[in-house]
């Protein structure tokens, strides 16, 4: 799995402090353009909660939306925009290891190249290298080389 600094995403750095002022945390930003003939820009958007413990809900994303989307508009020098902003859900798929540091306290489960088999644990480091789990008393190391996929858990 690689690790891909959230700040090198486009647009991260700029959109990130506003979401974190209302009190939730960017996962994830993509911005893509449509076929169409007027070339809309398609934006998708998640965030999380910064408590482990709280869920988000339907409100949470229409506040981030409402806000989040006349910066990227201006950012982007349009208003021919349409913006999807989600939750991670409760079994998200993580793809980039900079995500693990957003859900440290959470459940995640790895697949770990060099056992063939899940890991499970919760999320108590994270760095540019490796995860540290905890499960029971028992805390593992595993390198991010050495994950081949990577899900939240409830």
């Amino acid at each position: 799995m690689d690790f891909i600094p959230l700040e090198s995403i486009k647009y991260y750095k700029e959109c990130a402090p506003l979401v974190e002022g209302l009190g939730y945390v960017l996962v994830d930003l993509k911005i893509s353009v449509s076929g169409g003939q007027g070339h809309t820009q398609k934006i998708s958007a998640v965030i999380s909660s910064k408590n482990p413990e709280q869920d988000i809900g339907i409100d949470d994303c229409a506040k981030v939306h409402h806000a989040l989307l006349p910066r990227l508009e201006a950012l982007l020098g349009t208003d021919d925009t349409y913006m999807e902003l989600t939750s991670p859900g409760l079994e998200r798929n993580i793809k980039n290891a900079a995500e693990f540091s957003i859900f440290i306290g959470r459940m995640v489960r790895v697949w770990d190249k060099t056992v063939s088999d899940w890991v499970q644990g919760e999320i108590v480091l994270s760095d540019e290298k490796s995860i540290a789990l905890k499960n029971n008393e028992e805390q593992k190391i595993v390198l991010y080389e050495n994950i081949a996929k990577a899900k939240l858990i409830q």
